[in-house]
């Protein structure tokens, strides 16, 4: 990604944050960002299209804090909890992020033109859960009897509610990070027994 589209996507994202979606002016932006109106409209066509490329800037965004620190968590399971929990910290990317998804989620009840790239990236966040689902379950850490797509959109969406209202500073940080391992605790608990599979079998042979 170019300098300059990074930062009109980062001003995009500070905007909806800052004041919905409706405070989303291409002029504002671009002046923010340090650019012309004409090259926004050259990159993104339209505001419906900055808006659209905004929601996957922050998806983009989410996705690598949630995975920030991956590799010192050996567990599958253990990178699953990372993930979730990844959405609730007190950083200001986390914070500014959390703020523009709730308004662009508040906003799609009523613009219906929100619906489908706000449902994309929405199926994207679940999809990443799933697979971090899966992968516990290949390690033997998860329940094989747990659909990874259903416990996926639970959790994706508990985890969501919580985020609100720790935005509205109805919960603490703490709070709502422990709200969201209590359920993980009883929507994704660990196996007590990691049983032998065929492929570890044959690889001790």
């Amino acid at each position: 990604m170019s300098k300059r589209r990074d930062a009109i996507l980062r001003t995009s994202a500070t905007a909806i944050a800052q004041h919905g979606v409706g405070g989303l002016r291409v002029n504002d932006v671009a002046e923010v960002a340090g650019v012309s109106s004409g090259l926004l409209y050259y990159h993104f066509k339209d505001r419906d299209g900055l808006l659209d490329a905004a929601l996957n800037y922050i998806n983009d965004r989410a996705r690598g804090y949630r995975s920030e620190g991956n590799r010192s968590t050996d567990s599958a399971r253990g990178r699953l909890v990372h993930s979730l929990l990844g959405e609730i910290q007190d950083r200001p990317e986390v914070i500014e992020n959390s703020l523009a998804w709730n308004e662009l989620r508040a906003s799609a009840v009523h613009e219906e033109r929100l619906r489908e790239p706000l449902a994309r990236t929405t199926a994207a966040w679940v999809d990443d859960i799933a697979d971090a689902v899966s992968q516990a379950q290949l390690a033997g850490e998860i329940s094989p009897s747990i659909d990874p797509h259903r416990v996926a959109v639970t959790m994706t969406a508990l985890v969501e509610g919580l985020s609100g209202r720790w935005l509205c500073q109805e919960i603490s940080t703490e709070d709502a990070r422990s709200h969201v391992l209590g359920a993980i605790d009883v929507v994704i608990p660990a196996e007590t027994t990691i049983p032998s599979t065929p492929s570890r079998i044959s690889k001790e042979q």
